[in-house]
């Protein structure tokens, strides 16, 4: 569900363009040619083309404009990375761990703060090399926020929820250092 991560406002513009796709889409396949068999026609494929092409172009700039949201937060979230340590803001619902848009991290002291901005309570679990046993945060309550620091060496990373069940539903992602 790519539309949990965003805020209200960029979920109802998306779903507005998108349901006029979709119901074009639809109309366009169901309810006009049974009123008119040679349904564009000739004549109206042009037309028909062109309305098409325009509203695949309004989807694509739909998901552009409203996916601003997460990059910006990322952007805020790496702006943060000055000096030894660095801070990476992660946000968790159902059933989703969110991280900023990240190439590769370079190794060193990492702070996630970590917001459940789900329902259900949720924790971070960060599993990877030269980690002895699993930090993690506690278990956080929806709309609360806690912080967990570990070092992070070259290689790959899991951040995953260590609830039962959530991992399993998704509630996984993945970082490189190197």
């Amino acid at each position: 569900m790519p539309l949990a991560a965003l805020s209200t406002g960029n979920m109802i513009g998306l779903s507005i363009v998108a349901a006029i796709f979709v119901g074009f889409a639809l109309v366009s396949s169901f309810v006009v040619p049974r009123r008119n068999p040679d349904f564009p026609g000739k004549k109206g494929i042009g037309v028909f083309a062109i309305v098409c092409v325009a509203l695949f172009v309004a989807q694509i700039t739909a998901v552009l404009v409203f996916g601003v949201e997460k990059e910006a937060k990322a952007a805020e979230a790496t702006g943060a990375q000055g000096g030894a340590a660095h801070t990476l803001v992660v946000q968790e619902n159902e059933f989703h761990v969110l991280l900023p848009a990240l190439k590769t991290l370079s190794p060193g002291s990492y702070t996630f703060e970590v917001k459940n901005v789900g329902k259900i309570p949720h924790d971070l679990a960060v599993q990877g090399p030269k980690l002895t046993g699993t930090p993690k945060t506690p278990t956080i309550a929806p709309g609360k926020t806690a912080k967990l620091t570990v070092s992070l060496t070259q290689g790959s990373y899991t951040l995953y929820c260590t609830i039962p069940g959530h991992r399993a539903a998704g509630m996984v992602a993945k970082i490189a250092v190197g």
